[in-house]
C-alpha cells in the first residue's frame, strides 16, 4: 500500500516537471515572437521614413524646378508668353535670371528656346534658302542706345525731340518694352540682303518663315494691319517664340499676342 503511495507521488511529481518544462519552452516562444515582431515593426518604420523622406525630397526638388522653368513677370504667366509692349514694361532684374546660348554670329538668345529657333532655321536652310539672324537679345542698356539714335537720324531732319521721340516710338520700342530684351525675340533676313528694309515681306526667306514659324514655336510678332493693337508698325523679320500650342493658334487665328494673352493669359 505504502509502496503504491509513493509510485503516485513521483508520478504526479515527474508530470508537474513535464508541465514545468512545456510552460517554460511556450514563454520563451512567445517572447521570442514579440521581440521579433518588434524588430519587424521597427525596420519597417525606418523603411517607411526613409521613402517618405526621399519621396518628399523628389516633390520638393520637383516644385523648386517648376518655379525656375516657370518664372515671369506676371504671376501665373509662363515665360515663354509673357507680354511686353507700351503697356507692359519688363522689368530690368528679368535680365539678371535669363540663361543665353550664344550663336554662331555674336547673337544671342534665351536657351529654353534655342533648340527651336536652330531646327527651324536648319529646315529653312534645308528648302536652299539662306536665312541669318540680324538682331537677338539685347540689353536695357543697348535697347536704349538704338531708340536715342533714332530720335536721333529724326532730329537731325528737323524735328523737335517730343516729335522724334513720338514718331521714334512706332518703330523702336522704348527700352523695358522691347522683346528682344526677353532673350525670345529675333530678327530675321536673307543673307543677300542683311539690312531692315521695306519690301522684304517679298523675300522667299519671309515667305517660308511666315508660312512655317509656328510649328517650332514662332510667330510673326507684328504683322501688317495690326499696328493698332500691337504699337507696332508692320515688321515682316521680327519673330517671337512663344511655345507651340500658342503659335499654333495664333497663326490659325491670324491674331497677335496681344489678342492671344487678352483671352488666355489675363
Amino acid at each position: 500500500m505504502i509502496k503504491r503511495k509513493i509510485r503516485r507521488r513521483k508520478g504526479m511529481s515527474r508530470k508537474r516537471r513535464m508541465v514545468g518544462v512545456l510552460m517554460s519552452e511556450i514563454m520563451v516562444c512567445v517572447i521570442f515572437v514579440i521581440v521579433a515582431a518588434g524588430v519587424v515593426r521597427t525596420s519597417v518604420s525606418a523603411e517607411g521614413k526613409i521613402l517618405y523622406k526621399h519621396n518628399n525630397s523628389k516633390k520638393i526638388n520637383q516644385n523648386n524646378d517648376d518655379l525656375k522653368n516657370d518664372s515671369s513677370t506676371d504671376a501665373g504667366t509662363k515665360w515663354n508668353l509673357i507680354l511686353v509692349n507700351s503697356s507692359h514694361k519688363l522689368d530690368q532684374s528679368y535680365a539678371e535670371n535669363i540663361s543665353l546660348t550664344q550663336l554662331k554670329n555674336g547673337q544671342s538668345i534665351d536657351s529654353r528656346c534655342y533648340p527651336e529657333l536652330q531646327q527651324m532655321m536648319d529646315d529653312c536652310r534645308a528648302q536652299g534658302y539662306s536665312p541669318i539672324i540680324c538682331s537677338s537679345y539685347r540689353t536695357h542698356e543697348k535697347q536704349q542706345e538704338l531708340f536715342n539714335q533714332q530720335v536721333q537720324v529724326y532730329m537731325n531732319d528737323g524735328m523737335d525731340r517730343q516729335k522724334a521721340e513720338a514718331k521714334t516710338v512706332k518703330s523702336v520700342a522704348v527700352p523695358g518694352t522691347s522683346e528682344h530684351e526677353l532673350g525670345l525675340a529675333v530678327d530675321i533676313t536673307d543673307i543677300a540682303e542683311q539690312k531692315i528694309v521695306s519690301g522684304m515681306e517679298e523675300q522667299p526667306v519671309q515667305q517660308w518663315l511666315m508660312k512655317n514659324c509656328w510649328k517650332y514655336g514662332f510667330i510673326l510678332r507684328y504683322p501688317e494691319d495690326k499696328a493698332d493693337i500691337t504699337g507696332i508698325v508692320y515688321e515682316p523679320w521680327h519673330y517671337r517664340y512663344v511655345g507651340k500650342e500658342a503659335a499654333k493658334y495664333i497663326y490659325d487665328k491670324q491674331i497677335t499676342l496681344e489678342e492671344y494673352c487678352q483671352k488666355f493669359c489675363f
